[in-house]
């Protein structure tokens, strides 16, 4: 009895290890999970990728969602909470972040939606800007949470106020699933297509 005990105490010990890697998925040497709570909403992670400058790795991200959608549409219009997840890889400026990400947004842009995203936008680059860096390792949060809005949330602190227009996250999402993505490989991952690089 004792002999059998022991042997299945070592048995759960090694199947340990196997079930904590099945709840991560890595993207570029960082680790996802593969569910996230946002005010009490729980979702999957749709899907994560590397996003790349030249052959530099500049950060690592994840999408979070409700279900699984494996197009940008879908990824636009589904309702509920939703989460994008970076993971810094390199050392960043707080400026030089804030310009990439305002910069995609305006590239991937609706036209009508220009008059109800350009004010989060500028409060979106201005928590940057106030942040002075984004090191490597650090880890940034954007939470869209429906009837309250967008929160950005740096190593675990919320910075700025909420951005209240839902427009403003769809417009975050466009940076990498909009007709001109930060990069392809990214969206692919997001989408479930590919394994990048």
């Amino acid at each position: 009895m004792l002999l059998r005990r022991a042997a299945l105490t070592v048995l759960l010990s090694l199947a340990l290890p196997f079930t904590a890697q099945a709840q991560t998925v890595e993207a570029g040497g960082a680790k996802f999970e593969t569910s996230a709570d946002v005010a009490g909403q729980k979702l999957v992670l749709n899907g994560a990728g590397v996003r790349y400058r030249a052959v530099f790795k500049v950060y690592a991200a994840g999408l979070y969602l409700k279900a699984k959608a494996d197009t940008p549409d879908a990824i636009i219009k589904m309702d509920g909470a939703k989460r994008v997840q970076i993971r810094m890889l390199r050392d960043v400026s707080g400026k030089d972040l804030g310009k990439a990400f305002t910069d995609a947004m305006q590239k991937n842009m609706l036209p009508e939606d220009r008059a109800k995203t350009i004010n989060g936008i500028f409060k979106f680059g201005q928590i940057f800007a106030d942040l002075k860096n984004a090191p490597s390792g650090s880890l940034i949060q954007v939470d869209f949470v429906p009837g309250t809005g967008s929160q950005v949330v740096f190593d675990g602190k919320a910075q700025g106020e909420v951005i209240k227009e839902p427009e403003f996250y769809n417009a975050l999402l466009r940076i990498w699933v909009g007709e001109h993505p930060a990069d392809d490989n990214l969206k692919d991952a997001w989408l479930g297509k590919g394994k990048g690089r």
